[in-house]
Protein backbone atom coordinates (compact mmCIF):
# COMPACT_ATOMS: atom_id res chain seq x y z
CA UNK A 1 0.00 0.00 0.00
CA UNK A 2 2.82 2.43 1.00
CA UNK A 3 4.71 1.81 -2.49
CA UNK A 4 1.39 2.48 -4.18
CA UNK A 5 1.12 5.91 -2.44
CA UNK A 6 4.70 6.85 -3.52
CA UNK A 7 4.32 5.91 -6.45
CA UNK A 8 1.17 7.68 -7.06
CA UNK A 9 3.09 11.28 -4.98
CA UNK A 10 6.39 10.77 -7.48
CA UNK A 11 3.60 10.87 -10.79
CA UNK A 12 2.34 14.17 -9.48
CA UNK A 13 4.93 15.59 -8.69
CA UNK A 14 6.66 15.02 -12.18
CA UNK A 15 3.44 15.87 -14.27
CA UNK A 16 3.45 18.57 -16.96
CA UNK A 17 2.00 21.67 -15.64
CA UNK A 18 0.04 24.34 -17.56
CA UNK A 19 2.20 28.27 -18.31
CA UNK A 20 0.45 29.74 -15.75
CA UNK A 21 1.95 27.20 -13.43
CA UNK A 22 5.42 27.23 -14.92
CA UNK A 23 8.94 28.22 -13.47
CA UNK A 24 10.10 31.64 -15.14
CA UNK A 25 13.15 32.55 -14.75
CA UNK A 26 14.84 35.93 -14.25
CA UNK A 27 18.08 37.55 -13.63
CA UNK A 28 16.23 40.65 -11.15
CA UNK A 29 12.86 41.94 -11.11
CA UNK A 30 11.35 42.61 -14.52
CA UNK A 31 14.13 40.62 -16.20
CA UNK A 32 13.00 37.44 -17.67
CA UNK A 33 15.21 35.43 -19.51
CA UNK A 34 13.05 34.19 -21.60
CA UNK A 35 13.24 30.83 -19.76
CA UNK A 36 10.70 28.72 -18.06
CA UNK A 37 9.76 25.21 -16.43
CA UNK A 38 6.52 23.67 -16.96
CA UNK A 39 7.52 20.35 -14.94
CA UNK A 40 10.17 18.73 -12.76
CA UNK A 41 12.48 17.27 -15.60
CA UNK A 42 12.66 20.85 -17.43
CA UNK A 43 13.61 22.73 -13.73
CA UNK A 44 16.02 20.38 -13.53
CA UNK A 45 17.73 20.69 -17.24
CA UNK A 46 16.82 24.55 -17.04
CA UNK A 47 19.23 24.74 -13.18
CA UNK A 48 21.83 23.39 -15.45
CA UNK A 49 22.59 25.86 -18.06
CA UNK A 50 20.47 29.13 -17.01
CA UNK A 51 22.29 32.39 -16.45
CA UNK A 52 24.10 32.29 -12.64
CA UNK A 53 22.18 35.56 -11.44
CA UNK A 54 18.98 33.70 -12.22
CA UNK A 55 19.73 31.10 -9.47
CA UNK A 56 21.31 33.03 -6.94
CA UNK A 57 18.39 35.99 -7.55
CA UNK A 58 15.66 33.10 -7.15
CA UNK A 59 17.41 30.62 -4.32
CA UNK A 60 17.95 33.73 -2.01
CA UNK A 61 13.82 35.20 -2.42
CA UNK A 62 12.87 31.69 -1.65
CA UNK A 63 11.29 31.29 -5.28
CA UNK A 64 12.78 27.62 -5.65
CA UNK A 65 11.16 26.01 -2.75
CA UNK A 66 7.92 28.12 -2.89
CA UNK A 67 7.31 26.71 -5.91
CA UNK A 68 8.42 23.36 -5.71
CA UNK A 69 6.10 23.52 -2.11
CA UNK A 70 3.34 24.43 -3.66
CA UNK A 71 2.99 24.14 -7.33
CA UNK A 72 5.27 20.75 -7.68
CA UNK A 73 4.09 19.62 -4.20
CA UNK A 74 7.14 18.09 -3.59
CA UNK A 75 7.47 19.56 0.10
CA UNK A 76 10.95 17.15 0.86
CA UNK A 77 12.63 18.98 -2.29
CA UNK A 78 11.68 22.14 -1.24
CA UNK A 79 12.78 21.90 2.33
CA UNK A 80 16.41 20.58 1.33
CA UNK A 81 16.80 23.60 -1.08
CA UNK A 82 16.03 25.70 1.54
CA UNK A 83 18.57 24.25 3.84
CA UNK A 84 20.92 25.18 0.82
CA UNK A 85 20.25 28.99 1.12
CA UNK A 86 20.89 29.02 4.72
CA UNK A 87 24.34 27.80 3.48
CA UNK A 88 25.00 30.73 1.02
CA UNK A 89 26.42 29.01 -1.93
CA UNK A 90 27.13 31.30 -4.78
CA UNK A 91 28.49 31.21 -8.30
CA UNK A 92 29.78 27.50 -9.49
CA UNK A 93 28.87 25.64 -5.96
CA UNK A 94 25.66 27.11 -5.95
CA UNK A 95 24.46 25.86 -9.37
CA UNK A 96 26.80 22.12 -8.54
CA UNK A 97 24.69 21.72 -5.11
CA UNK A 98 21.33 22.65 -6.74
CA UNK A 99 22.04 20.54 -9.62
CA UNK A 100 22.88 17.60 -7.18
CA UNK A 101 19.55 18.09 -4.59
CA UNK A 102 17.43 18.29 -8.02
CA UNK A 103 19.11 15.07 -9.39
CA UNK A 104 19.09 12.96 -6.21
CA UNK A 105 15.49 13.42 -5.64
CA UNK A 106 14.28 12.79 -9.03
CA UNK A 107 16.42 9.71 -9.11
CA UNK A 108 14.16 8.82 -6.21
CA UNK A 109 10.81 10.07 -7.21
CA UNK A 110 12.22 8.02 -10.82
CA UNK A 111 12.47 4.88 -8.74
CA UNK A 112 9.09 4.95 -7.15
CA UNK A 113 7.07 5.28 -10.47
CA UNK A 114 8.78 2.72 -11.95
CA UNK A 115 7.54 0.17 -9.42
Amino acid sequence: MAARRWQKEASRIFRKLPKEQAFYFFTSVGNYTGESAASFEEFLDKIKEIDIKSLEFHLYRGDFEKWIAETLEDKELAEEIMNLRDITPTRDVLRNQLVIIVSRRHEKLLKEVIR
